[in-house]
């Protein structure tokens, strides 16, 4: 859980657009000193981590699920919920102007290589003719990614995290003003490289889709549980190269409804394409339900 780890302010680039977002700057108008969170020498976490599992060492036993070094259990969870409590400000707004535009938004989390920028680089090319779709890219530095994107004829807008790990509502919030969805379209909000902070972070998406590769190991659902607990969706991509991998596909999918149950579980290559229909058909769907509810709200 990434709160207290100091990420920093975010660039937002675009088709001869740029600028600076400052993504906790709201924190500031309500009149309090923060520099009480880092200042108390009282404040010391004097719990120590647990190593009775054969001399292993468990950072995650206490309240907050995380150590901080300095910082007490609860006053880390304070931390944590005052943070995530502005971000659910923005990702509720975010939330209520997708709805009333019928877009339907996906915030595609993974590990960096999982096949992210591939897979949307192929939809963007199968479903663009059929339907608007724009892309939101997180990176922490560069705009390869929507450079790839763009390339396909899909508007996209690069966000640039600096030493941030994971993009916040806030930085969306701003990249849906200068990127302006069209009513009834698709928003793919490509998220930073990272199985861990972005389970987090609520950006007012329908779905968080878990993009896991074959060639990563099936114990990632247990390995990085938040994620996969928080996600409506988990595509095992790159499946033409099962034959050269030691991966086993329905285990890995047994570990991760043993997070989540509910979960979602597509196999498909963005690269050769196999599979790929049922994930095409389950967008145009998600896109013809939001663009309905966006009749009744307005």
């Amino acid at each position: 859980m990434c709160t207290v780890c100091g990420c920093g302010d975010a660039k937002v680039e675009g088709a001869k657009v740029e600028g600076h977002i400052h993504p906790h700057s709201h924190d500031h108008d309500h009149g309090h000193d923060h520099s009480h969170d880092h200042g108390h020498s009282h404040d010391h976490d004097h719990s120590h981590p647990h190593d009775h599992d054969h001399g292993h060492i468990h950072y995650g036993q206490g309240i907050a699920g995380v150590h901080v070094p300095g910082l007490s259990q609860s006053r880390i969870v304070q931390i944590e919920q005052d943070i995530l409590g502005h971000n659910n400000d923005f990702a509720g707004r975010n939330r209520a102007w997708l709805a009333r535009h019928g877009v339907f938004a996906l915030n595609l989390v993974s590990s960096p290589g999982s096949g992210k920028t591939t897979l949307l680089c192929r939809t963007a090319e199968a479903l663009k003719a059929k339907f608007p779709l724009a892309v939101i890219e997180g990176d922490q530095q560069t705009s390869f990614d929507a450079d790839r994107i763009r390339a396909t004829g899909i508007p996209a807008l690069q966000v640039n995290t600096g030493k941030g790990c994971h993009l916040d509502a806030h930085m969306v919030e701003s990249a849906i003003e200068r990127l302006a969805p069209a009513d009834d379209s698709v928003l793919f909000i490509e998220n930073v490289g990272n199985l861990v902070c972005p389970a987090a972070f609520d950006l007012g998406e329908a779905y968080k889709v878990a993009i896991l590769s074959v060639t990563e190991g099936e114990d990632k659902p247990l390995k990085y549980p938040d994620m996969f607990h928080a996600a409506g969706m988990m595509i095992l991509n790159k499946i033409d190269l099962l034959p050269y991998c030691d991966f086993d596909v329905e285990r890995c999918i047994a570990f991760a409804r043993r997070v989540n149950p509910d979960i979602v579980v597509l196999k498909l290559s963005a690269r050769s394409g196999e599979g790929f229909d049922e994930w095409l058909a389950w967008i145009a769907e998600g896109r013809r339900r939001a663009a309905a509810a966006r009749v009744k709200v307005g």
